[in-house]
């Protein structure tokens, strides 16, 4: 196991809420960390580079929209655009993991926990994040074994 792997922080777009996530240093958790409501894409992203460099974060993973076909529609040009406006902010590395399914699954999860309401609302954007964020890293780690 490499302990040297670093922090990620897992990064789930919404033009209200963002849902953030971050793994532990071995990278083999992820945890989500907190919903942030900064209102408008530029804070967002200002947001969002001082909590990965705070964390001291390796490299930051967005969550990327796509249709159920695999194609990316307008969704995912918006998220490529808080992309760029985080590029602008941070020298972090971005990468992108494709999202598809992931807040059906999230909500799922809260409903079998009997998460409802205000508190429902408030936990599927952290919960989101985390899930895209595990996910990637688990995707990693699957390709880094093939390679050893």
């Amino acid at each position: 196991m490499d302990l040297t792997h670093g922090k990620y922080l897992g990064v789930d777009y919404g033009d209200k809420r963002t849902g953030l996530a971050e793994c532990d240093v071995s990278g083999m958790l992820a945890s989500g960390i907190a919903t942030i409501s900064e209102g408008g894409m530029r804070k967002t992203a200002v947001r969002v580079a001082k909590e990965a460099e705070s964390r001291s974060c390796k490299k930051i993973v967005i969550g990327l929209p796509k249709n159920m076909d695999g194609t990316l529609g307008e969704r995912a040009e918006v998220v490529r655009a808080f992309a760029a406006l985080l590029a602008e902010e941070t020298s972090i590395p971005i990468d992108f993991y494709d999202e598809r399914m992931t807040t059906m699954v999230a909500y799922r999860f809260l409903g079998e926990t009997g998460t409802y309401g205000k508190r429902r609302k408030a936990a599927v954007d952290t919960l989101s994040a985390e899930i895209i964020l595990q996910n990637y890293i688990d995707r990693e780690r699957a390709e880094n074994n093939k390679t050893n």
